[in-house]
């Protein structure tokens, strides 16, 4: 599966640089995100689009403010949105400009509308977030435009992720990534239960990934080499721009850092591989093997006083120490000569 250029199966872990709220309302700190993305070795910016309206009500109703724990509690779900949102009429120049400097650009569409909207631009991918899996006819219209979904299983039911991969593939749309997804911004260490990665490939017959609201880079890497072909995680230049999500999104420094240490994860992870390479052929000369630990004479017999397994590695192998022991030498060899089937009579 492609994601744009990126081979999922060939390239390595795709990474996305998620923008979301990180803007500060400035279309010029949207592109200098963007620039810096692919500076440090993001594969990808992502976008939101949406608006207040097509998300929720503008309503004070009980039911509309925001509670539980969250970092935006007492707060209008409306109010929220229109602060975060980023304009639709960015869209264009944002697309444009991240083609011109060569990163990868998609959306998450929060309504039909949007997705229609995105068309335009022809993207790579769409992205269902968390809390949309839910709405159906989203992803039904999303994927029936045959491009990449990636859809993150935050707040589903095994159920619910299996009605969006059966939608998905009723559109006769194949190309199925499923991000782990932990709705708590930020998440805990404790409920990232990174091991469903592999289980969702297994279990759905898809690629699998992860869409990280943890703090830090610990989890990515270990994501890495469970399997993850996709990692998202939110990008800042720098959390003074404030923000909706500026809390538990990565700055410039934190994001370089995990764009190495899961580079480095895949160098690490590499691939099953028992043949004999040159390297290895090279550190075999520290390894043991049977030599002369004395000085010897024709016809001596071989016991395990004249040789022994020692290193270097340059005479017989060990495994045959049984098989000479009481034969005879037929040469003369002094101690610290490597034993070969020449001298054995």
């Amino acid at each position: 599966m492609k994601i744009g250029n990126f081979e999922l199966n060939s390239d390595g872990v795709f990474i996305i640089a998620e923008l979301s709220a990180n803007h500060g309302g400035d279309i010029n700190i949207a592109k200098e995100t963007i620039k810096a993305a692919k500076d440090i070795g993001a594969n990808a910016i992502k976008l939101q689009t949406y608006t207040a309206d097509t998300l929720t009500l503008d309503s004070d109703k009980e039911d509309f403010i925001i509670k539980g724990g969250t970092l935006w509690d007492d707060k209008k779900l409306y109010d929220l949105y229109k602060e975060a949102y980023l304009p639709w009429e960015w869209h264009k120049e944002l697309f444009r400009y991240a083609r011109e400097i060569g990163i990868d650009i998609f959306s998450s569409p929060f309504d039909k509308t949007a997705v229609d909207f995105l068309e335009q631009f022809n993207p790579s991918a769409y992205k269902i977030a968390s809390f949309e899996i839910t709405d159906y006819e989203l992803i039904r219209h999303a994927a029936s435009k045959g491009r990449v979904m990636i859809i993150s299983t935050g707040i589903a039911t095994i159920d619910e992720i299996q009605d969006a991969v059966d939608i998905c593939r009723s559109e006769d749309n194949e190309d199925i990534i499923l991000l782990k997804c932990t709705s708590a911004y930020p998440a805990s260490l404790e409920d990232a239960n990174l091991l469903t990665i592999p289980n969702l490939a297994e279990t759905f017959g898809v690629i699998s990934g992860f869409s990280d609201h943890t703090l830090g880079t610990t989890a990515p890497i270990v994501a890495t080499t469970l399997g993850a072909k996709v990692i998202e995680k939110h990008f800042i230049l720098d959390r003074s721009i404030g923000g909706a999500d500026a809390d538990f999104s990565l700055d410039k420094k934190e994001f370089s850092e995990m764009v190495k240490a899961v580079r480095n994860t895949e160098k690490l992870l590499g691939k099953v591989d028992y043949s004999m390479t040159d390297k290895k052929r090279k550190s075999r000369q520290f390894s043991r093997s049977l030599y002369i630990t004395e000085d010897i004479k024709v016809g001596d017999v071989i016991n395990g006083k004249n040789i022994r397994s020692v290193r270097p590695g340059y005479g017989l192998h060990p495994k045959h120490l049984k098989e000479v022991l009481g034969k005879k030498f037929s040469t003369n060899r002094s101690m610290g000569t490597p034993l070969s089937w020449r001298d054995i009579d």
